[in-house]
């Protein structure tokens, strides 16, 4: 499976992708982006499977992209690592299509579980 991983720190695009690897989920080509723009780009050329994106980036935050992705009619299951995770952002993430959420800081056993059903 394709991964694309969209965040603007490239350590944090590296941590995620460990903590995919110790949730259980090895073996996938995992893409990444420093911002949404890219991201966007990445998702055209690259057609993931599944898009993992901060919300706070440069150029395009995350809800914007997911919202770009969504009005394009992508399905491409889409999901949040943020700092932020309040009760208004991840409402806003939902009714804008994400299937997750995950607040930093986080364990493998939180992508364990929030992507279980997408990754098996």
């Amino acid at each position: 499976m394709k991964i694309l991983i969209a965040d603007d720190s490239r350590a944090m695009r590296q941590v995620i992708a460990h903590m995919l690897r110790e949730a259980g989920f090895r073996g996938h080509h995992i893409v990444e982006a420093a911002d949404g723009q890219q991201a966007l780009q990445a998702a055209h050329a690259e057609s993931p499977e599944l898009i993992i994106s901060d919300w706070n980036m440069p150029t395009m935050n995350g809800i914007e992209l997911l919202q770009a992705l969504r009005s394009e009619e992508s399905t491409t299951p889409f999901g949040f690592v943020t700092t932020e995770v309040s009760t208004e952002m991840q409402q806003q993430a939902f009714d804008a299509g994400a299937a997750f959420l995950i607040g930093k800081p986080f364990s493998a056993e939180d992508f364990r579980v929030a992507l279980v059903d997408i990754l098996e």
